[in-house]
């Protein structure tokens, strides 16, 4: 029974890696990255503190990575520039306001990867605590029988849930909703934590994704910048958002949110202006436009069959709001 069992795992993880197929990279159809410059952020980390890990782990007269600083990955992305970890060094951040378990995407981290190819991937953990961190079921589909050197080359489509899949200015959209099995408050995460995937294929130093697999990328890195680089980390959905709304008197509520074949947009505020309704995909295309003055619990009915399966930005805006939601859109 046991054998039996064995053979189960080995042909399911078989299956899954001839495949299995994840988003490709940045600017490709399907990709899930998401532009540094998206409205999808409405906040960025504030606090970050590093522990650093050895340009070469391993090696005992190894000194640590020392590229930039820990304040480098507060705020934007592409603003401030970003800190090294070295081998399994980790950065925990923190926010202004929690990152709550909204629909589609919470938050995205950045790396400052210089190609779609050229990867340094990193796990992810998070805390409503700062005490208990819970971290992200990854995968890596990159075969692992060849050590990729310094500086080898990774396929995203390879690569789920890992920090670093796509390249700079490009963040790695992560789903609370994956950990509502685990003992977390998902609508009070305080704490990110980014920890280096080594990238070694030796097990003295290998990471394994959920799977067993070992996480084979680019090794070694002995230099100064060495180990996963931290841009930023991008918040879509802060606890902060809903207090705005609420101090500003106006607020809309959206249903079926996942939707499908179409959207309810409820509109709650008086106001007696014209607004501009508007929804935008992740890359800041206008999918939907009208301008209608809306009154106290009016009603919008928005047609969502034509759009594609991806997150998109509703944004209505007059000269006395502006609201912005993100509309989670699932066809075949």
């Amino acid at each position: 029974m046991k054998k039996r069992f064995l053979l189960i795992i080995a042909l399911t993880l078989l299956i899954i890696s001839i495949y299995a197929q994840f988003p490709p990279p940045a600017g490709q159809t399907g990709s899930t990255a998401i532009h540094k410059d998206s409205s999808v952020f409405v906040a960025w980390a504030s606090q970050c503190v590093v522990e650093r890990g050895p340009q070469q782990i391993g090696d005992s007269l190894s000194v640590a990575a020392d590229a930039g600083e820990a304040w480098m990955a507060t705020g934007k992305s592409g603003v401030n520039g970003t800190v090294s970890l070295g081998d399994a060094g980790y950065a925990i951040l923190t926010f202004d306001y929690p990152i709550y378990n909204g629909a589609g995407w919470d938050f995205a981290i950045f790396e400052n990867g210089f190609s779609n190819e050229f990867l340094e991937l990193a796990f992810v953990e998070v805390s409503s605590d700062g005490i208990n961190f819970y971290r992200f079921a990854s995968t890596s589909l990159t075969q692992d029988t060849a050590q990729i050197g310094s500086f080898g080359t990774l396929d995203a489509t390879k690569i789920d849930n890992l920090a670093g899949k796509y390249r700079a200015n490009y963040g790695t959209p992560f789903d609370l909703e994956e950990l509502n099995t685990l003992p977390l408050d998902l609508n009070n995460i305080t704490h990110v934590k980014i920890i280096d995937v080594v990238g070694s294929i030796s097990p003295l130093y290998a990471g394994y994704d959920q799977w067993g697999h070992v996480i084979n990328d680019p090794f070694p890195t002995p230099f100064g910048s060495g180990g996963f680089d931290l841009d930023a980390v991008g918040v879509i959905n802060s606890t902060n958002t809903s207090v705005e709304k609420l101090k500003n008197n106006y607020s809309i509520q959206l249903f079926p949110n996942p939707a499908s074949t179409h959207v309810n947009v409820h509109f709650i505020g008086n106001s007696d202006k014209t607004a501009h309704i508007s929804i935008k995909d992740l890359l800041g295309h206008t999918i939907y436009s009208q301008e209608k003055t809306l009154k106290n619990n009016d009603y919008i009915k928005v047609d969502t069959r034509f759009f594609k399966s991806n997150l998109y930005i509703l944004t209505i805006e007059s000269p006395d709001y502006k609201i912005t939601e993100k509309i989670l859109i699932i066809n075949d």
